[in-house]
């Protein structure tokens, strides 16, 4: 058996965005031996792994699960039962990078030089994806290149029979149940579409404040007071009445219902490139 000099990696975060870029690769590149991953922290949203299962289908090659040898309740306590954060993100490094440089180590070492395809839009000027230090490691961004925005990239998982991760019908990204970077009312969706995780984020929020983490999952309130039904009705409103003037102001579509291309975070006027994170969400 020959040594392998290089290897062709795409990272699947059980978003649209990775999922139109496998699709593409395939349909472009299907010469590569490209190896596909998803790094599992274990707290996921259920239907990221029902999508996954999908996918894989489609691709016709398996999408290696990288787990991380220490869980999120281990990395919790390292951190002093203090919640991650979005100035602090121990999650992404310790439980979505670690497991990927491990999983690149051995051959990075050995002089194999590893090609990263990265889902960044032709739209999204201000992202870079993950950029690796090592001199063996060049990331490629074909989205980019080949001009494929966010309404190509449902195009692409519409056209490939993929579809897109039933969560879209309630939340705008993937990644753990209790992503900080969640708007109000995707924590409301979260409380009825699955009561059990929403229950476990407030369990790990009190400990953490017991603890004496100055974060709250969501900016400026508890999970306790957001889950009020008064609160809970307000924010329902706000997001209606922020949706509808969006709707108002944006020009009509003949091919597109006014909702099709929106999410959570344009409802909000948050900028996509500071709203997640890309190696988690896309």
């Amino acid at each position: 058996m020959t040594d392998v000099t290089e290897r062709h990696i795409l990272g699947i975060s059980g978003g649209r965005d990775s999922a139109a870029l496998a699709v593409h690769m395939r349909q472009t590149r299907p010469e590569l031996q490209l190896e596909y991953f998803f790094t599992d922290t274990g707290k996921e949203l259920r239907e990221v792994y029902d999508f996954l299962d999908r996918l894989e289908g489609f691709l016709g090659r398996p999408i290696a699960r990288l787990n991380p040898d220490r869980d999120f309740d281990f990395w919790l306590e390292e951190y002093n039962h203090f919640l991650p954060s979005a100035r602090t993100r121990w999650c992404t490094r310790q439980l979505k990078l670690r497991p990927l440089e491990d999983w690149l180590k051995p051959d990075l070492a050995k002089g194999v030089k590893i090609h990263s395809y990265v889902a960044i839009r032709s739209d999204e000027p201000h992202r870079d994806g993950y950029q690796s230090t090592h001199p063996n490691m060049k990331v490629h961004l074909p989205l980019r290149e080949a001009g494929i925005d966010r309404r190509g990239v449902i195009e692409l998982l519409e056209s490939a029979g993929v579809g897109e991760p039933a969560y879209y019908q309630w939340r705008t990204r993937s990644g753990c149940t209790f992503c900080f970077f969640q708007q109000k009312i995707e924590w409301v969706r979260l409380m009825s579409a699955d009561p059990d995780a929403f229950a476990e984020a407030k369990a790990y929020e009190k400990s953490a404040l017991e603890h004496g983490s100055p974060f709250t999952w969501s900016q400026g309130e508890s999970l306790d007071d957001l889950a009020r039904p008064e609160r809970v009705t307000e924010i329902e409103r706000d997001y209606e009445a922020r949706k509808r003037r969006l709707i108002s102001r944006r020009r009509p579509n003949p091919l597109a219902s006014p909702e099709t291309d929106l999410t959570i975070d344009d409802v909000y006027g948050v900028d996509e490139a500071f709203a997640s994170c890309v190696t988690c969400h896309k």
